[in-house]
């Protein structure tokens, strides 16, 4: 009994009350299990729930049966979740398309300081270290066009390659 109630009889309202009480008690937990098998989001699924209840004791009075309150609640659970999956077919057809994701400020940054520090240590190799590096990993040359854009054989390319990326390797690792 509520405090400061009378041994009256119980109102509409109370009867209301006392029954979603009751049913929420007993039922909301399998509710929500239902609805979030059918929208596939728990939060949202107990949304669903709540909404339904409320919708319930709103209209407790037109309610033909109350012994079919359950029956009644489950269908609104059913119901709602349809709606829920409908606003989202709608949001997800009209969602604008997203942007490809664009790096962050730091990861710039980041990049920017150790390209500068590429830069700095490919200015300390010898010129034609430096230039066989330059043209096969920036300019994307294969051996054979690299020996002749430098007019030098291609295992000159090798070597003047391998020898310059040991003198960046050694360069790097002593900036970090």
């Amino acid at each position: 009994m509520v405090a400061g109630a009378t041994t009256a009889p119980l109102s509409v309202e109370w009867d209301a009350d006392h029954a979603v009480t009751e049913l929420y008690r007993e039922h909301y937990r399998p509710l929500v299990r239902l609805a979030a098998l059918l929208v596939r989001d728990h939060a949202t699924a107990e949304e669903v729930v709540q909404d339904s209840f409320v919708a319930m004791h709103n209209a407790w009075r037109r309610l033909r049966d109350p012994n079919k309150a359950l029956s009644y609640l489950r269908q609104a659970v059913v119901n709602k979740a349809r709606s829920v999956l409908r606003h989202r077919a709608v949001v997800e057809k009209h969602a604008p398309k997203a942007l490809p994701d664009a790096p962050s400020a730091e990861h710039g940054a980041l990049n920017m300081l150790e390209r500068e520090a590429v830069i700095r240590a490919l200015r300390k190799l010898p010129n034609r270290q430096r230039e066989a590096i330059v043209l096969r990993y920036y300019g994307d040359l294969s051996e054979a066009q690299i020996a002749d854009a430098m007019g030098i054989s291609r295992g000159a390319v090798k070597s003047h390659t391998s020898r310059g990326i040991s003198a960046l390797r050694s360069v790097l690792e002593q900036t970090t």
